[in-house]
């Protein structure tokens, strides 16, 4: 059997040698394919390198050209904004200095206005007084001391004895002190003789104020009244919607009350009154709402009955 065998590995032998001769060289190709596949593909990379480096430098460059451009444009934008300062600061300033002086100029204006009212008002008071003393002298002599009226009164004098100023203020000065029915007299004096003066609206509300701290509210309301009608838009209309709002209140008539209370807050929103309104209203339980205080036709009466 061993000579057997012997005979064919010898017989085989060319053909297992040309078997593995041929596998041998395969694998040699596809190596050196391999081979030329890697340094292709390295010759690739290197090429794809090279040009991504250069965008790199590309893009360093750029963003250097855009940090340039954009210190460029800040600095001229600082320079603007102070070109701007310089020539906006300086006007506005003075702007601001001459609106100051404008301003002081107008209370200076309104100053001397009030002061020039205050002595047409003086000057009324002393033609009135001139005009009445007038009066005095052309009126006939008064009756004998003793001598009475048909209704057995002394007869009331019909000219003032005494001016405007004078009487006005002797009646400020009895009410301050208390002697509330001698001003009372003194006011009613006021306004039979000097009813057209500027400081008749006065004496009317004070007439009406002196009733009312007195406790007599239907006459404080009366003349309220009289204050709002015969003195309409006075410097004492919106204390005589107050203080009537207040009287009615105590005599139990809150909704009229009420209604003279929202007409001061419509015609008088700024008053610090106003306010004293609205806080009487709440008091009371009601809006600060102004639905009453238009008044409706035949409102310019007043409530004569109260």
């Amino acid at each position: 059997m061993f000579p057997r065998l012997c005979v064919w590995v010898l017989i085989a032998s060319p053909t297992l040698a040309f078997a593995a001769s041929k596998e041998i060289q395969e694998l040699q190709r596809d190596l050196a394919q391999l081979q030329q596949q890697v340094r292709d593909l390295q010759r690739s990379q290197d090429e794809k390198f090279a040009a991504l480096q250069v965008l790199v430098q590309q893009a360093v460059e750029n963003a250097s050209k855009a940090n340039t451009a954009v210190a460029v444009i800040q600095s001229g934008f600082q320079q603007n904004i102070r070109d701007t300062e310089s020539k906006v600061v300086a006007p506005v300033v003075g702007l601001s200095s001459r609106m100051d002086q404008v301003s002081n100029d107008m209370r200076t204006v309104q100053q001397a206005v009030s002061d020039v009212t205050g002595l047409i008002a003086k000057l009324q008071a002393q033609l009135t007084d001139l005009g009445n003393s007038v009066k005095v002298m052309q009126a006939p002599p008064p009756p004998p001391p003793g001598q009475t009226t048909l209704g057995g009164a002394p007869a009331a004098p019909e000219t003032p004895t005494i001016s405007a100023t004078d009487l006005y203020s002797n009646a400020r000065r009895d009410m301050s002190g208390g002697k509330l029915d001698l001003a009372l007299e003194e006011f009613s004096d006021y306004l039979k003789w000097y009813g057209n003066t500027d400081l008749a609206p006065n004496a009317q509300f004070y007439t009406a104020y002196i009733h009312s701290s007195q406790g007599d509210y239907d006459n404080a309301v009366k003349e309220f009244d009289m204050v709002l009608e015969k003195y309409p838009d006075n410097n004492k209309t919106a204390d005589s919607l107050y203080n009537k709002g207040l009287a009615l209140t105590k005599m139990g008539r809150r909704t009229d009350g009420a209604q003279e209370y929202r007409e001061l807050i419509q015609r008088f929103p700024a008053n610090d009154l106003s306010k004293r309104a609205c806080d009487q209203l709440k008091g009371m339980g009601l809006s600060c709402g102004s639905r009453a205080a238009t008044p409706a036709k035949g409102a310019g009466k007043r409530t004569k009955k109260q």
